[in-house]
């Protein structure tokens, strides 16, 4: 397979791309997150918003296998997440990297195709090219050589980008990717982020700026341990449905 195609399931295109029941997740006895419904729609462009301890890179980690489930289950266009991981590209949060670790930026944007390429194979030409093409897409092409530690953490966050890009698949979880950068960084971002909407693809963002919310997003899932409310931008971003999900400190909102 090219590095440039698609892995496809049998199930993509007729499931949703995210389909959570009754989740439940719980660290020492303590609910994170409890009873989650939630379906993320295809060709979406979703927030994941709630407070502080709301349980939101928790559903991230749990849709990707990352914790383990108290109970429910998580669904990736129709199958477990172990069985459609190749459907799936991940952005973690920066804080969550070893910065440190000794590689360069084109090398850890190639390992974003080492599912396409196997652990074994090394990564050749055309997946070179396809990196530094990602690398180009993020504005970071220049600094292909430079050691990932060397870089600022609006940099860092842009070369992760780069690795999912490369991965090019169907839907991605993003956890906090404006976090910690400047205003530049950010717009190129959700730039990136609303083109692979506009292709077809499905992106579920942990977001924490009510503000830029509804211009960045067209879903919405409010969570605060509960789901409190998911739909359209338009319809559920409500100051009903944040007062609810901030427990009543929300009042900034216009009309």
């Amino acid at each position: 397979m090219k590095t440039n195609e698609l892995a496809q399931s049998p199930g993509e295109g007729t499931a949703l791309p995210v389909a959570i029941r009754d989740l439940t997740v719980a660290y020492e006895d303590k609910p994170v997150l409890w009873d989650i419904d939630l379906d993320i729609p295809p060709a979406s462009l979703t927030a994941i918003i709630g407070p502080n301890g709301a349980g939101k890179s928790t559903l991230i980690k749990a849709s990707l296998g990352l914790v383990p489930l108290a109970a429910g289950s998580v669904s990736i266009f129709g199958e477990p997440y172990g069985q459609q991981r190749r459907l799936v590209g991940y952005v973690p949060q920066r804080g969550s990297v070893d910065w440190d670790f000794p590689t360069d930026v084109l090398d850890v944007v190639m390992m974003g195709l080492y599912a396409q390429v196997g652990w074994i194979k090394r990564p050749g030409r055309a997946e070179r090219q396809t990196a530094l093409e990602c690398l180009e897409k993020v504005g970071m092409a220049s600094f292909a050589k430079r050691q990932i530690s060397q870089l600022s953490g609006g940099q860092q966050q842009r070369v992760f980008l780069a690795r999912a890009l490369a991965q090019n698949t169907p839907l991605y979880f993003m956890d906090e990717p404006f976090a910690g950068v400047d205003a530049t960084t950010e717009r190129a971002i959700i730039a990136i982020l609303q083109t692979l909407r506009a292709e077809g693809k499905t992106v579920v963002v942990v977001h924490h700026d009510l503000q830029t919310a509804p211009e960045y997003f067209d879903h919405v899932a409010l969570l605060n341990v509960r789901l409190v409310a998911s739909g359209p931008m338009a319809t559920t971003f409500t100051q009903e449905n944040l007062q609810r999900t901030y427990g009543g400190k929300i009042a900034f909102l216009k009309d």
